[in-house]
């Protein structure tokens, strides 16, 4: 670290016994295809060297002494030395790639949240809408939004002019935007999914394409349209009133050839040619280490954020493939877990060991409790209102901190104890208020 300081013939003196190593690596790795003259002369270069070194001789005679062990090898070094300078790349990008996954493996992992069924805590990627009209960052402005929070801009044109139509499902409850899943790469690379909404200027359609994991482009057209989800529920009743809802069909999917019903909704707005109809900065999920270490030791405690495999939990993996997820752990193996909204019971008393249990529980803004599961799959559904359940042996049960908009343990089941990965310990990205140690 401080060899800059050093005295020359310090320097030479470690040089020396640099090019002594490869002269033995040589000797090791080729002697058996060196001819008689040259183990000869490496042997007597090799001592010679060896021997000012042990004579302490000044820079300039070790230097002479380099370099006639230097010819030697030059000759007799093979694919050893001296190395061209893509092997020498190949060899440093290899060595590194094992550090690499060794760490990754064993120690900390670098892990993104893709949704916001954690937050506040953590952050999914979020949305910033722009309405048509307001102000939005210049392109200085814009390129600092990326580096600091991968901001990526996403604007949906009108292809002519006319009224703007949705197409929507589950209009009975919540309305939601129709999308189509598509594969294709990230980053030109990666194999990856997205979904792709389409937004319609009278018959013309105009889409967007987001990736799987984002929830929130329902969210930026209703704010964009209406001041609020009553509104845009008003607007449903007119139309229907008026007979201008219709009935379409859509694919599910891109790769198959499955169709779901929508109903094509005008959003009593026109707009020209070439104008935006919605605009908004898409926002990277919260980007962190995760800790691989410490459950080899240590028992998971109730309280902390929990990662772990999916592979063996049946309803996520046919729902989203084997991944990654990130929840707060609830339950250890015998835990009686109850539901009382907005609080959470273990084994009779509200659940401690969590800033976040608390906050959900006295619902200070913006937590907003824990819920009872409202869905039913015999198979996997639990924390029904009135359930208590018993947490299974070399299981935990893992949940967000998003209650509302969670699919966690309450949806499909337990966590087995084999596939816990570790626990988070530092957002390192992106460059905002929640950098730091994660909570």
């Amino acid at each position: 670290m401080f060899g800059f300081f050093d005295s020359q013939e310090k320097k030479m003196r470690d040089n020396a016994g640099n090019w002594l190593e490869l002269a033995a690596k040589v000797w090791n790795y080729r002697r058996d295809r060196l001819s008689g003259k040259e183990a000869d002369e490496l042997t007597r270069r090799s001592q010679e060297l060896r021997r000012l070194l042990k004579e302490r001789a000044d820079a300039g005679r070790l230097k002479l002494g380099i370099e006639s062990l230097e010819g030697v090898l030059r000759r007799a070094g093979g694919a050893i030395y001296p190395k061209t300078s893509l092997v020498e790349n190949v060899e440093f990008f290899l060595v590194a790639a094992i550090v690499i996954l060794g760490i990754r493996t064993y120690f900390v992992q670098p892990f993104k949240i893709p949704t916001n069924s954690m937050w506040p805590s953590y952050y999914g990627m979020t949305a910033e809408n722009l309405p048509p009209g307001s102000a939005a960052p210049n392109p200085v402005a814009r390129a600092f939004r990326f580096i600091a929070y991968g901001a990526r801009r996403h604007t949906v044109v009108a292809p002519r002019d006319g009224e703007v139509y949705v197409q929507l499902v589950n209009l009975g409850g919540r309305p939601t935007l129709a999308s189509t899943v598509k594969s294709g790469r990230s980053w030109l690379v990666f194999p990856a999914q997205f979904k792709v909404y389409t937004l319609y200027v009278g018959n013309e359609p105009a889409t967007v394409q987001v990736p799987f994991d984002f929830n929130g482009f329902d969210e930026v057209v209703f704010s964009t349209f209406f001041p609020s989800h009553e509104a845009l529920e008003a607007q449903i009743q007119r139309a229907a009133q008026a007979n201008d809802l219709e009935v379409v069909h859509q694919r599910s999917d891109e790769s198959t050839n499955e169709e779901f019903e929508a109903v094509r909704v005008p959003l009593g707005r026109t707009v020209r040619a070439g104008q935006p109809i919605v605009r908004f900065d898409l926002l990277t999920g919260d980007q962190l280490f995760v800790d691989r270490v410490s459950y080899n030791f240590v028992r998971p405690s109730v309280g902390q954020g929990f990662v772990f495999r999916t592979d063996n939990i049946p309803e996520i993996v046919r729902r989203y493939g084997s991944q990654f997820f990130i929840k707060r752990l609830i339950g250890v193996p015998g835990d009686r877990i109850e539901i009382k909204e907005p609080m959470i019971y273990r084994n009779g008393a509200a659940i401690t060991g969590s800033q976040a249990f608390d906050l959900n529980a006295r619902r200070i803004s913006p937590y907003r409790g824990y819920f009872n599961a409202i869905h039913e799959n015999p198979s996997f559904s639990q924390l029904f209102a009135g359930d208590t359940i018993t947490v299974p042996e070399n299981s935990y049960l893992a949940l967000g901190d998003n209650s509302r908009d969670s699919f966690d343990g309450r949806y499909w089941g337990y966590v087995p104890a084999k596939d816990v990965v570790g626990r988070p310990l530092f957002i390192y990205y992106p460059f905002t208020r929640r950098w730091g140690s994660a909570r």
